[in-house]
């Protein structure tokens, strides 16, 4: 069964989106996705910071 995530408090770096949503446990989590065409970079961190950093610091390789 597919799981569907409801994103909060987003904002984007550069080409990058981080978002926060609840895991099926109910505990804070937090992601980071490339919007750029063939990219495919996604990452779910702990905490916030693990996530914006890997926002600023990504490359794209497309």
């Amino acid at each position: 069964m597919a799981v569907y995530r409801r994103f909060r408090d987003r904002v984007r770096i550069g080409p990058v989106q981080v978002a926060t949503y609840y895991d099926g446990r109910g505990r804070d989590r937090h992601t980071a996705a490339c919007t750029a065409p063939g990219c495919g970079f996604s990452a779910d961190y702990r905490d916030r910071a693990g996530a914006e950093l890997a926002a600023r610091t990504h490359r794209c390789k497309a």
